[in-house]
């Protein structure tokens, strides 16, 4: 069979990224409609095995590989996704208004170095679209997969007001969500950083936590709390965030994020544009992340996974993440470069 693939890939990188983003998901919604992803392109099914299937959170991922929040921002494309072979999928990061983002450009490619650089700015519908397409999709078809949803702050709400917004978007993603990330390390809302540190992220979990415990009682229905940390803290900086990490009792980590460095890729076309970096020059960044969060995590009584994100261009690179002690991965960048094998072939890590 061809390279199907390889031979989309060549048109989508012809285009503006942005548009090409789009393109492609629309085109993925299509294929899944009409049952030919997994012809088209050779995925294996996210249906759990002995083998592939995990316990994690309290939940049973279908295989290790997830969806990293920001590809699915609106929740439009989330059985597609499913059926390109992701064990789990993380939609958003959601806001609770809409809100249009950076101006474009904002979306740059740096194809030498397997690299992306994004200025989106949680350019979302809000979140109350987001839930709409969440009930319209999984009403339709019968759930494979796990889902997470990945919450923000709108741009133009204050920093020391952000837990507003964080409250707003809980409550509403709590009944639709099977886990729920909260975004504090993106480097494209203004200030949005300065929550991983301090009384800042202590404030923050400590208020989102005793939300959720209201609501597990009202509810009787537990969903696990993830705060999603950047890439571009030192190793004192990450021990403190999980010794906080510990003291909220929050449920687990997704390392990393984008980065601000742009080591690895100095000189290359885009390389100098605002921005998060991801792919590839992330890879050995993140792991170290991983390794040394597991390692200050090990101080808890309790166990706290850690989902690794963040140059997964591989299945080789999936394993280093796992071996540095994460329990899952997220794919995005890889995803966009290596297309729908990446998932089959990350997937097919057995334990």
């Amino acid at each position: 069979m061809p390279n199907f693939y390889g031979l989309s890939r060549a048109i989508f990188f012809s285009m503006d990224a942005e548009k090409a983003h789009k393109l492609g998901l629309e085109s993925l919604n299509v294929l899944s409609k009409l049952g030919l992803t997994r012809f088209l392109f050779g995925v294996s099914s996210n249906t759990p095995t002995e083998n592939t299937s995990r316990q994690v959170l309290g939940l049973s991922f279908p295989n290790v590989v997830g969806c990293a929040a920001g590809l699915d921002k609106n929740g439009e494309y989330i059985n597609a996704l499913s059926q390109a072979g992701f064990g789990f999928i993380e939609i958003g990061t959601i806001t609770p208004r809409p809100q249009p983002g950076n101006p474009k450009p904002r979306l740059f490619r740096l194809p030498q170095a397997e690299g992306i650089i994004n200025r989106m700015g949680f350019n979302n519908k809000g979140v109350d679209f987001l839930i709409e397409q969440v009930k319209r999709q999984i009403g339709e078809h019968k759930k494979t997969f796990i889902l997470g949803i990945n919450i923000g702050k709108n741009f133009d709400t204050p920093v020391e007001k952000a837990i507003d917004d964080y409250l707003i978007c809980l409550e509403k993603v709590y009944d639709h969500a099977d886990y729920i990330t909260i975004n504090i390390s993106s480097p494209n809302t203004p200030g949005l950083r300065k929550l991983q540190f301090g009384d800042e992220l202590y404030e923050l979990l400590n208020g989102l936590k005793q939300r959720q415990s209201e609501l597990y009682i009202k509810k009787q229905r537990y969903v696990p709390l993830l705060v999603k940390i950047a890439p571009d803290v030192n190793d004192e900086e990450i021990g403190l965030i999980a010794q906080t990490i510990i003291e909220t009792k929050i449920d687990g980590v997704i390392a990393t994020n984008t980065t601000l460095s742009r080591s690895g890729v100095e000189n290359l076309q885009h390389a100098d544009e605002t921005g998060g970096l991801s792919g590839k020059p992330l890879t050995q960044q993140a792991t170290h992340v991983v390794k040394v969060l597991v390692e200050a995590l090990q101080n808890s009584e309790r166990e706290i996974p850690v989902i690794a994100a963040g140059g997964i261009m591989s299945a080789q690179d999936a394993r280093e993440k796992l071996a540095a002690g994460a329990s899952l991965v997220q794919i995005y960048s890889g995803f966009i470069y290596k297309g729908p094998q990446l998932i089959s072939e990350c997937a097919a890590i057995e334990r």
